[in-house]
């Protein structure tokens, strides 16, 4: 899909719901999803104000327009899937489904739901809803955008305030992900009760 075709599939459908996942590649800690509603009228606004893929933006960019979308949104809501969820099931599996829960939570639950990446989910918890994939959605869609922002200031704050547990890991700076530093730590003093036993095991 194009920018036009979503805009219009916006539209026609509305409510829509942007929903993105963040955390996914991490070593440590649960992986994050957010769904947001925007109103139509603010769709242009909110692109002014620069919202694009949380991964090109700065930590401080994000955590403005963050407000922003909070303050502008229809409904935005975040969803998780823990660390033994993740080892339990697989990653692909616990990301559709942190992705579901925070769909679940949204009032008004949407018409129609935009979904980062090509994977459709599965809907386990609620009444199927219309969907459609969007390959690099977070680059085209601004309510995916939306939630990729969402996601990732949500889980980022998270990683900071599980830091002060997990000592020695560098989670406030790494955030979780594969450093070297926390490749190290690891090696050094082990795992916590946090780290993903299906994600080191192999590949540390």
């Amino acid at each position: 899909m194009n920018q036009a075709e979503i805009r219009a599939l916006e539209i026609q459908c509305f409510p829509v719901a942007g929903v993105d996942e963040v955390g996914r590649g991490a070593l440590f800690g649960e992986v994050v999803a957010a769904a947001v509603i925007l109103p139509l009228d603010q769709l242009a606004m909110l692109e002014n104000l620069g919202v694009t893929d949380s991964k090109k933006l700065s930590a401080s960019r994000r955590e403005n327009l963050d407000q922003a979308i909070r303050a502008l949104a229809i409904a935005c809501e975040i969803g998780i899937a823990s660390v033994s969820e993740i080892d339990a099931m697989n990653i692909l599996a616990a990301s559709l489904l942190a992705m579901e829960r925070a769909i679940a939570q949204l009032k008004p639950q949407p018409q129609h739901c935009l979904v980062d990446g090509n994977q459709k989910l599965r809907f386990q918890l609620i009444a199927p809803i219309p969907q459609t994939t969007v390959i690099k959605g977070d680059a085209l869609c601004l309510s995916i955008a939306a939630a990729s922002i969402v996601a990732k200031v949500w889980r980022d704050r998270r990683m900071v305030e599980l830091a002060e547990v997990y000592r020695g890991y560098d989670l406030a700076t790494n955030k979780g992900y594969g450093t070297a530093k926390h490749r190290e730590a690891i090696a050094q003093i082990g795992y916590s009760e946090m780290h993903r036993r299906s994600f080191t095991l192999k590949k540390i």
